[in-house]
């Protein structure tokens, strides 16, 4: 059977309208492509250049002067072809007055006519290339537009012998020249290319005498016979397979490709006993296969006999492929069952080209989820200058209006699939842009739009098939509550005047401002890992929050002991990891009494343990810590007391410690893993550069942090601080022997500049805060990568815009918006009730505490009642249907719902501690309302979660970064290849209906045999074959995955065989959601493995035999010819 392309390479773009074509008008269409047109094209700048297309390799050809090909592209890699009125490179050079100059040209002139102007989308990465090109004629254009997306279907149809064809021209074509001949110093040349290495020159000569090669030149016809010698050479072995076992034939010389046929009943006797397949009864149609890969035309009769080389040319081809294609149809029968019931194909940040942090939005990227058959897009809106905009708020990425986006959707929402789309919104617009959000909506998807139920009385979601063609918006909705909250509500508010603690400070704020709360609370900062002071007002369901109180600071000095070799901060599973430190630095070093380390307490807030090596075990003794009119002490017994911890320390190196038993000096010290010392200053960088500066201040998400970093031009530096969220560099040299800052500051030392601004506001906006140190990058990464405790606060969650008018006035730090946020409570941090508000991601935006346990409790009751009484337009609310987003944390989410919710969930939540939730819930939750796990916000790369957790738990929308190459999309590609790639693939029975049973379990013994035209990286690879079966559901890993051995300089033709290379049985305890995924990869000694191609397939789609695995790139875009040859035996458990 013939591999099906994917349904986004199957749409025929702009050629509705045209018809179905005769063979006459194709055969015009394509020879005036070949005969080549000129047009404008516009890349760099705009030339012009004949356009052709060479059929022998399938190929675009720009040709310039002298007929010289500039460039060529792939038909193979063609993905669309665009008519655009205003498409950037045509919109670029149309602003540009300077090209208006060079050709003369009016503006008005100038402006493209949207019929002759068109783009082709091409290449084998999430983004795609583009070739813009402005034709002479509309009829010209028409002519590109309809032959181009003929060639583009054909070359997806293609057998395998006629890509063979065009692939062995493009490598004669060598550097873009057509030439019907190479010679054997070109032909050496170009095996690293195919490649292969070969024993020696005289073998190359050898096989120039065997095709019949003159004077050492190959025409094109030898040139293919030394290609099939090539390609047999190491692989003739795998004739044996077939010589024993059922329906076992002979073949009596095995020395040549051409020496010994296979005949047509021998071949139809394997395809029914090896390959189990039914429909070779059929002798026609056996024949039908037989002709394709037969290049005699003399041997195509009635009764058509193989070559050998034929016969391993078909084991290798796409038309033997391991993957079933019924299994890529669509049934529309079962497109009929309610949303929930269906996996739905999901994207997370779809706006985003790259990472989390710095990449590009583009609309383009909703195109290319769109056309890989994703369902359910992300728009985070914002609130822009003059009209919504698309970005990941607060960070570096940038931003796209939201109008460009919905259009861009409009277009291409139902090309590849027409089963709904959901527009899944993150709203971070005010109400005003909401309206604006709403009207754009309306204007763009016009009746696409789903604003009513189909069935107002229906208890379940209708089926994809009901609402084909159907935009549907995931968004919050008003309740009644919130409706009569909005009408004017404002019982239990207290008047502004009641206030006068704070105000005396601030001064008075606006008089029609009415209050809820003040007071002071005590807010946690994770970067210090302490507890701040903070006067806090609650005004208008916002916490507003002043700069931290330094009334309660420690005086200069009392943090000296954080540059201090022997202070170990704060340490995982605190008294137990000093404990064993300290065992194993005394133990192999004779350890003397007194050897000692300090570390923060992991039970008491901002006090100390110093753990003491005596008698040959280690004690742990608490440092206490207090503070007065400003003023800290550390003491052991609180007889003596001491400024600093450094002073404590020296003191008792000096003197006896009297104390619970002791009688000792402090001695030596357990000093801390790559401990900077105070001369090397963590926020100091010699050798970082301004990027990665960036990086490193993103990563800390708090206006003041900062680093100072060497500049290449000798005695100049940069200080990099984060203000407002935005990251500002300011230039700092030398000069007189002062380091000068901004042109206004100096300082004899980069201490004191930091010191000064630690104290004083800088350039009168911040202080320097949070000296962002490589140990604090790092703890800040590994926090929440070991933990998953969403410990780091992201600043563009907690920290919102504050307005000029807020009740703390200019001393206002930042402001969380209690009506958007979830709220806890729990003791942690040492303190026996803290409130934790958390934003509907469920990542943490602030945590404070109280002095006073009472006065918690209260400020915990007023935020209760207001929280997730979130401002939404009542325009937005309208067209909400049947994807009303909720607020609920993990444990009430699955008590009381309806059909028309979705709750969303992190990647984690599912599987973190404290989880009480059993699997059968929120599969009982699944079968009648949707849900949505998305990433973790920490993943700033833009990787991927594991999404078969979620899809066993029924989860309809494991939301993925596609712009991501990984596993996980593999994972994500290989199910929604299902059911025609329409983005829908319903869940099997026993997740739908409680009373069916899982299906038994299954076995499937795999063996990788061999392979054939693997993608090589530039130079001649040594690859090997891992298999696993996804996702593992033991303990040990090897019963879930196995590797080939590694061949050396060998991608052409490689082959693994005998008892190294055993098979293996993968047991399959769900088989509905299994996965087998191969995975070349290139290996050496020296380096860690490269992944050069995959293919995977989800197990009850996988067909037995001798069977060609076609491999995809990491993109999971199909590989020109490139395959394995395994052997699958199901196996009856």
């Amino acid at each position: 059977m013939i591999c099906a392309p994917k349904l986004e390479d199957s749409v025929i773009v702009a050629s509705n309208e045209r018809g179905e074509l005769t063979e006459d008008e194709r055969s015009r269409i394509i020879e005036h492509l070949q005969k080549g047109t000129e047009m404008m094209v516009y890349q760099q700048r705009a030339e012009r250049f004949t356009v052709q297309v060479i059929m022998e390799t399938m190929q675009v050809a720009l040709i310039g002067s002298r007929d010289r090909i500039v460039k060529v592209l792939d038909i193979f890699e063609l993905k669309e072809l665009r008519q655009w009125e205003t498409f950037q490179d045509f919109q670029r050079f149309n602003e540009s007055s300077t090209f208006r100059k060079i050709f003369g040209l009016s503006e008005k002139e100038v402006q493209q006519d949207s019929k002759t102007c068109f783009t082709i989308f091409y290449g084998s990465e999430f983004m795609l290339k583009s070739l813009s090109l402005n034709a002479d004629s509309v009829e010209d254009a028409e002519k590109w537009l309809t032959g181009l997306e003929l060639l583009r279907q054909e070359t997806l149809a293609a057998h395998t012998p006629e890509i063979i064809e065009s692939w062995l021209r493009k490598k004669m074509y060598i550097d873009n020249t057509k030439k019907n001949s190479i010679t054997l110093k070109e032909l050496k040349s170009l095996l690293p290319q195919m490649n292969i290495t070969v024993p020696d020159g005289r073998f190359l000569e050898e096989r120039f005498v065997e095709v019949g090669a003159k004077d050492y030149v190959l025409d094109f016809q030898q040139f293919h016979k030394f290609y099939d010698l090539l390609i047999f050479e190491n692989q003739e072995v795998l004739l044996e397979e077939f010589e024993k076992g059922p329906a076992a034939f002979t073949i009596s010389n095995t020395n040549r490709p051409e020496s010994s046929v296979l005949p047509l009943s021998d071949f139809q006797n394997f395809l029914l006993y090896r390959q189990k397949e039914t429909w070779a009864k059929n002798l026609n149609k056996v024949q039908e296969l037989m002709t394709i890969f037969i290049n005699d035309t003399m041997r195509k009769t009635d009764y058509p006999k193989f070559t050998i080389g034929e016969f391993l040319s078909f084991l290798f081809s796409k038309e033997n492929s391991i993957w079933d294609e019924k299994f890529s149809e669509i049934c529309p029968l079962d497109m009929n069952n309610p949303l929930s019931h269906y996996w739905i194909n999901s994207s997370h940040n779809t706006y985003l080209t790259g990472d989390q942090m710095r990449s590009e939005s583009s609309t383009e990227a909703y195109v290319r989820c769109l056309r890989l058959g994703c369902r359910c897009i992300e728009l985070d809106c914002w609130n822009g200058r003059d009209e919504p905009v698309i970005y990941h708020g607060g960070t570096m990425t940038s931003k796209i209006k939201f109008k460009d986006a919905v259009k861009a959707i409009n277009d291409h929402a139902f090309i590849t699939s027409e089963y709904p789309v959901v527009l899944s919104i993150e709203e971070h617009c005010d109400t005003t842009q909401q309206k604006v959000i709403a009207q754009m909506l309306k204007d763009v998807f016009q009746d696409k739009l789903l604003t009513k139920p189909l069935d107002p009385e229906a208890k379940h979601l209708p089926s994809p098939n009901q609402l084909k063609g159907k935009i549907i918006i995931k968004h919050q909705k008003i309740s009644e509550s919130d409706h009569t909250d909005k009408q004017g509500n404002t019982a239990g508010k207290s008047k502004l005047n009641s206030f006068k603690n704070v105000f005396k400070k601030i001064g008075k704020p606006k008089e029609n401002m009415v209050l809820e709360k003040e007071g002071e609370l005590c807010i946690w900062d994770p970067i210090h890992m302490r507890f701040y002071k903070h006067d806090c007002v609650i005004s208008d369901n916002k916490l507003y929050y002043s700069e931290e109180k330094e009334e309660d600071s420690p005086k200069e000095g009392s943090d000296l002991h954080l540059f201090e070799p022997w202070f170990h901060g704060r340490m995982a599973k605190g008294r137990i990891t000093a404990k064993r430190l300290l065992h194993d630095f005394c133990k192999g070093r004779n350890g003397k009494d007194g050897t000692f380390l300090v570390r923060e307490s992991d039970k008491f807030i901002r006090n100390y343990s110093i753990s003491i090596w005596t008698r040959r075990r280690v004690q742990h003794y608490r440092i206490f810590w207090s503070s007065e009119n400003g003023h800290a002490s550390f003491f052991l017994t609180s007889k003596q007391c001491f400024p600093s911890m450094c002073a404590l320390i020296e003191h008792y190196r000096q003197n006896l410690i009297e104390y619970d038993g002791l009688n000792l000096h402090l001695k030596n010290f357990l000093p801390r893993l790559n401990f900077v010392s105070h001369h090397q200053l963590g926020w100091f960088y010699s050798n970082l550069s301004q990027a990665k500066a960036e990086e490193y201040l993103l990563r800390i998400p708090r206006d003041g942090a900062f680093l100072i970093r060497q500049r290449e031009e000798p005695d100049t530096f940069e200080l990099s601080v984060r203000v407002e969220g935005v990251i500002k560099h300011y230039l700092i040299y030398r000069y007189n022997g002062k380091y000068v800052l901004a042109d206004i500051y100096e300082f004899f030392r980069l201490e004191d500049m930091v010191s000064c601004f630690r104290e004083q506001l800088f350039i009168g906006k911040i202080k320097l805060r949070y000296p962002v140190t490589p140990q604090l990058v790092e703890r800040i990464c590994m926090e929440d990568l070991l933990t998953c405790d969403g410990e780091l606060y992201s600043e563009v969650h907690m920290v919102g815009q504050v307005p000029e008018d807020n009740p703390l006035g200019h001393q206002c730090k930042g402001v969380v918006d209690i009506s958007k946020c979830n709220v806890a409570r729990n003791a942690k941090y040492g303190r026996p009730l803290v409130v934790t508000l958390l934003n509907k991601e469920n990542v943490k935006l602030i945590e404070f505490t109280c002095e006073i346990l009472e006065q918690v409790e209260e400020w915990y009751q007023i935020i209760e009642k207001m929280e997730n009484k979130t401002k939404i337009a009542v325009e937005m609310s309208d067209m909400v249907v049947y994807c009303q987003s909720i607020k609920k944390t993990l444990n009430t989410t699955f008590e009381n719902y309806n059909c028309k919710e979705v709750r969303s969930f992190k990647d984690d939540d599912f599987t973190k501690k404290g989880n009480e939730v059993k699997p059968d819930c929120i599969l009982e939750y699944n079968r009648i309302a949707l849900s949505r796990v998305y990433p973790k916000g920490f993943r700033v790369d833009s990787s991927n979660f594991d999404p078969c957790p979620s899809w066993k738990l029924g989860c309809q929308m494991a939301a993925l970064n596609f712009q991501t190459a990984d596993k996980f999309m593999w994972l994500n590609s290989a199910l929604f290849s299902l059911n025609g790639g329409t983005g829908y693939v319903l869940k099997p029975e026993w997740m739908r209906d409680p009373t069916k049973k899982k299906p038994s379990k299954q076995k499937i013994r795999i063996r990788v045999i061999a392979a054939r035209h693997l993608p090589n990286s530039e130079h001649i690879i040594s690859p090997f074959v891992k298999v696993e079966l996804l996702p593992y559901t033991g303990a040990r890993v090897d019963d879930y995955s196995f590797k080939t051995t590694f061949l050396n300089d060998n991608g052409l033709n490689p082959v693994w065989l005998g008892p190294r290379n055993p098979p293996k049985c993968f047991e399959v305890d769900e088989p509905d959601l299994a996965f087998l995924c191969f995975e070349v990869s290139e290996g050496d000694a020296f380096s860690d493995p490269k992944v050069l191609a995959q293919a995977t397939f989800p197990v009850r789609g996988i067909r037995s035999g001798y069977r060609s695995v076609p491999l995809k790139n990491v993109f999971s875009e199909n590989l020109e010819l490139a395959s394995l040859l395994v052997h699958v035996e199901h196996v009856e458990v």
